[in-house]
């Protein structure tokens, strides 16, 4: 189990390397940002948080720059995760998109993605397969939410209103509602 050398998960002892919580740099010690040899090469720590859940990019570039100024040598980390099939944000997606798919709609999912810098054009197919299904989502999330049709225009309003904040479209809710 001993450390081969140019492996990317090679650690050296001793220093701050992380914080007792273990999810950032420690801020004991001379201030400096650990990650220039102290603790666990940006590689191991990339590949510790990807084995924990999918992580998009952007959510990866974000959590490694705690640990690396250099902004050329984490693209070089993610680039090499992305070939070696560790990090994709496809699969980021569609893990995000299973996770929230029985509580939120089709707009709510792909706004989430696009804020983790996904791009329209990978989201494609997800977009399609969550519109298809949507009509079913959003009649179990207003059956536990509600589970009978509004009496009056103040109810129905209530209704579409809590369906709409979870991301449901319009139309869908409006068929929902006035069945």
């Amino acid at each position: 189990m001993g450390n081969r050398a140019g492996d990317g998960f090679s650690t050296v002892s001793g220093g701050d390397a992380a914080s007792p919580d273990g999810d950032g740099p420690s801020r004991r010690g001379s201030g400096a940002r650990p990650g220039a040899g102290s603790g666990p090469s940006l590689k191991a720590r990339a590949v510790a948080y990807l084995s924990r859940r999918e992580h998009s990019r952007q959510e990866l570039r974000r959590k490694l720059s705690a640990w690396c100024d250099d902004p050329a040598a984490i693209e070089a980390v993610l680039d090499e995760l992305a070939r070696e099939h560790w990090q994709s944000d496809q699969r980021y997606a569609q893990a995000y998109a299973h996770r929230a798919a029985a509580r939120q709609g089709a707009q709510r999912i792909l706004g989430a993605l696009r804020q983790q810098g996904l791009a329209d054009d990978e989201l494609a197919d997800l977009r399609d397969s969550l519109r298809a299904t949507e009509a079913d989502r959003a009649r179990a999330v207003w059956q536990r939410k509600f589970g009978q049709p509004p009496a009056d225009p103040r109810e129905y309003a209530r209704q579409y209103r809590f369906m709409a904040g979870r991301g449901f479209s319009a139309d869908c809710i409006r068929r929902l509602l006035d069945r």
